[in-house]
């Protein structure tokens, strides 16, 4: 029985208010921020694996740096885990990562009585818009209408 009401909790998402929203927002800025210099830190690991692999296919009998190769798996081992768990705790908490590169998140919510998102991106001082959950970040409303946005703020 436990079993079934963990299941469906999983179906059903979050819902923040804005208050919680912007307190959570508030929370996983220093996880999202370790999120992206990790998976910065992990590409460049990848690709010289990649190429190395490749190069070890191609050539055949070459001679495989086994030193250099292990330590470079170990350190990409590391950085996956650490983004791992970065991106399970913002995750965690209902919030939706929607792009990790710019530092996008989404807060599932109801405004107007339709299942929107509260969009926030990092270097935004709060949240202040939402989408409907089939447009995505180019849909942006203000959630406030007189928010015009730090480049054209009203008087």
């Amino acid at each position: 029985m436990a079993h079934e009401d963990e299941h469906e909790h999983d179906e059903d998402p979050k819902l923040f208010t804005l208050t919680e929203a912007e307190r959570t927002r508030r929370e996983l800025e220093p996880v999202l921020i370790e999120a992206i210099e990790t998976n910065r830190k992990l590409q460049p690991l990848d690709d010289e694996l990649s190429t190395l692999a490749a190069r070890i296919q191609t050539m055949g009998g070459i001679v495989v740096p086994y030193e250099h190769a292990a330590r470079l798996r170990f350190d990409r081992d590391r950085l996956a885990e650490t983004l791992r768990a970065s991106l399970e705790r913002i995750q965690s908490t209902g919030c939706v990562v929607k792009d990790l590169d710019t530092g996008l998140l989404d807060f599932p919510a109801i405004v107007n009585n339709e299942e929107v998102y509260y969009c926030w991106r990092l270097g935004e001082e709060r949240i202040r818009f939402y989408h409907r959950q089939d447009e995505g970040f180019a849909g942006r409303k203000p959630i406030e209408p007189s928010d015009t946005g730090p480049e054209n703020p009203i008087q």
